[in-house]
């Protein structure tokens, strides 16, 4: 029988980018019951709303993937709102969790908790050491706080709790939108409208020094998954793809998958971001025998094919 055959659990965000990975992987495992609140049901960032949650699924796992996300762009834009409603959902998820006795509750972070410059690659014990990067601090702080309270809750309460961090996800059914995007999904809209416009060049931010590591989306579904069933400890996990690729490269890779032949242009007056980004995931491996399997060009083109299909419906 699976693991997961018999098992209640809440999916939050599970409507979302990796909520939907993470659903239909569980849905592949026989995962019978699996409720994914939606907002305008219950508001994470109110207890009531997850008190009345809770009695209403008794849940074994709860997999808190909601939060409130975006590029440099929308960070920048909203910091005050990224650190008030991912602080306030998770912190009060916990709290009535422990209060209700949920037996697992798995807590995801975010590369952007790590120091602005962490050596690379990042290991999780240098978590700790440093102030992340300005323009998404407020956001990776209030994630980084679950990592606290998971401990902390760990040591007094005994509740089963565990801190898992992805790196910078992207594939199918990401968010292409203008405003909010991340790196690949804004650089593969840009490229492919560029392309149709006929327009002779892009404008892309930064200086294209900065490197970035990512991990397609299913590959995070599984690891946290995988988590999920395995892992059972205080440490912070990272999931991560353990390569590195400047921006500058992937501006040229996604031009050329993409087809677009005109001149590429870069906004040095707009921010990099963190100079450099790529995990060790060798905890991940060791502790529940983790590792990605998506080829990167591989799971390039299965985003941009996604992108075209969709941009056309």
């Amino acid at each position: 029988m699976s693991f997961w055959s018999d098992k209640r659990v809440v999916v939050t965000g599970g409507a979302g980018f990796l909520g939907r990975a993470v659903v239909g992987q569980l849905k592949a495992k026989h995962c019978s019951y699996i409720t994914v609140p939606r907002s305008r049901e219950y508001d994470l960032r109110q207890s009531l709303a997850i008190k009345r949650l809770l009695k209403q699924t008794r849940p074994d796992i709860i997999i808190h993937l909601a939060g409130v996300v975006g590029g440099i762009g929308a960070n920048r834009a909203n910091p005050g709102k990224f650190f008030y409603d991912n602080l306030i959902m998770g912190v009060q998820l916990m709290e009535e969790s422990r209060l209700y006795g949920v037996p697992k509750f798995v807590a995801i972070g975010t590369i952007c908790a790590y120091p602005k410059f962490t050596p690379v690659p990042f290991k999780e014990d240098n978590f700790w050491n440093g102030y992340p990067e300005e323009t998404n601090a407020p956001y990776g702080l209030a994630k980084k706080m679950l990592l606290v309270q998971s401990q902390a809750y760990r040591q007094q309460y005994g509740f089963n709790s565990i801190y898992l961090l992805p790196v910078n996800l992207y594939g199918p059914g990401d968010n292409f939108s203008l405003e909010a995007s991340h790196v690949i999904p804004a650089l593969i809209r840009k490229c492919v409208e560029a392309k149709q416009r006929r327009d002779p060049q892009i404008m892309v931010w930064g200086t294209g020094k900065a490197t970035r590591e990512f991990l397609y989306v299913d590959d995070a579904a599984r690891g946290i998954i995988l988590a999920a069933e395995k892992y059972n400890s205080p440490e912070p996990v990272n999931l991560g793809a353990g390569f590195e690729i400047s921006i500058k490269d992937l501006v040229g890779l996604i031009v050329k998958l993409t087809g677009f032949k005109g001149e590429v242009v870069w906004d040095k007056t707009k921010p990099d971001g963190q100079p450099r980004r790529c995990l060790d995931t060798s905890r991940a491996q060791k502790e529940f025998g983790f590792k990605a399997k998506t080829r990167f060009e591989q799971g390039l083109k299965k985003t941009i094919a996604w992108y075209l299909k969709h941009q056309e419906s």
